[in-house]
């Protein structure tokens, strides 16, 4: 191999210095649309800081949760709608913090690829900022890594890591009790789990990703890529309205996992299958494998991406709070002493 006259570069090794600070550049506005009380210094600096005290916190209990968004991002860069995956980045994140009763914070997000694409890469660092200017949280810092070999040209990987904060002894769950009512948050779709099943099952139908959407318009690229709905302000507003015993996301494993993580050991749910209207979506994924209802249930959350355990007398009251919100509310069960979920009724 013959040496450059002028020596060898970083970018002949396949990194080019010049288009991460460009990307910085770029992303600095939507990164600042972010900024919230407790921001002391984001981006561009070896570390971010926040002070607590500026937020509004006195005796604060930190809270920290880190996901991704998984194969979904596969559709996302084989149909180049790259723009929803930031969003579907931090409600993974955040969405789980507020479960245990903490406002997220701040976040900070981890982009690799083999050669950094300027215009992708911002395209998914700005829905980043969007999800967590919509939920209240600040980006303050994050890392882009090129790294030449160690991903195919045009893919790329994304991490998050969000902190949030409560008042010490206002952790969730607490208090749940026999007797309260179930109040399920709809969901915006399949999210962002499940999605090495959902490419599979793609491939039964023999359909591609720029095909026309069997359940409604648009390719079914887009509809799959549907962003995973943010439910950090709406919960909180509940939680503050007082009579949340606790909040369970409804990410992987479905309503049958993800439920009973927030209850004691002593107790479980009924939920009744025929309060909702299983989004379309889910029925043309349980028609093309031949699912049955109960795996349907512990892969997808089938319409319902958040719970409230809420005591049975505020019910009423939150319900009418979530729906001000913007959100669809369902009752949907209750808790009851026998652990584990009990289904009646049916989806399909």
């Amino acid at each position: 191999m013959t040496l450059p006259e002028k020596g060898v570069t970083y970018a002949d090794a396949g990194v080019d210095i010049d288009a991460g600070n460009a990307l910085v550049d770029r992303i600095k506005p939507a990164a600042k649309r972010t900024n919230r009380s407790g921001v002391m210094a984001g981006l561009g600096g070896f570390g971010a800081l926040f002070d607590l005290k500026d937020a509004g916190f006195t005796d604060p209990v930190l809270v920290a949760a880190t996901d991704g968004v998984g194969t979904k991002l596969r559709i996302a860069i084989d149909t180049g709608h790259v723009d929803g995956v930031g969003v579907d980045l931090v409600a993974m994140c955040v969405n789980d913090l507020v479960c245990q009763g903490a406002e997220p914070l701040f976040f900070l997000d981890y982009f690799a690829t083999g050669v950094l694409e300027t215009d992708q890469a911002a395209r998914i660092i700005e829905g980043i900022a969007l999800g967590c200017e919509r939920s209240g949280c600040a980006l303050i810092g994050g890392e882009t890594a090129e790294m030449p070999g160690m991903y195919p040209p045009g893919d790329f990987d994304l991490a998050g890591f969000a902190v949030g904060a409560m008042e010490r002894g206002a952790d969730l769950p607490s208090g749940v009790a026999i007797g309260d009512v179930l109040l399920g948050l709809a969901s915006d779709g399949v999210h962002s789990n499940g999605y090495s099943l959902v490419r599979k099952l793609v491939e039964i139908s023999g359909l591609g990703w720029d095909d026309a959407c069997p359940w409604t318009d648009g390719s079914l690229g887009e509809q799959l890529l549907t962003p995973t709905r943010l439910y950090v302000r709406q919960a909180l507003a509940a939680v503050r309205a007082g009579g949340v015993n606790a909040l369970a996301h409804i990410t992987g494993g479905g309503l049958t996992e993800n439920l009973p993580r927030v209850l004691p050991d002593t107790m479980g749910a009924e939920i009744d299958l025929n309060t909702w209207v299983l989004p379309e979506v889910f029925r043309w994924m349980a028609q093309t494998g031949k699912m049955n209802e109960s795996e349907l249930l512990k892969t997808f959350n089938c319409g319902i991406g958040m719970i409230l355990v809420v005591a049975p007398d505020k019910a009423d009251a939150l319900t009418e709070l979530l729906a001000s919100t913007g959100e669809d509310v369902t009752r949907i069960g209750r808790v009851t002493d026998t652990p584990g979920v009990r289904y009646i009724g049916g989806l399909l």
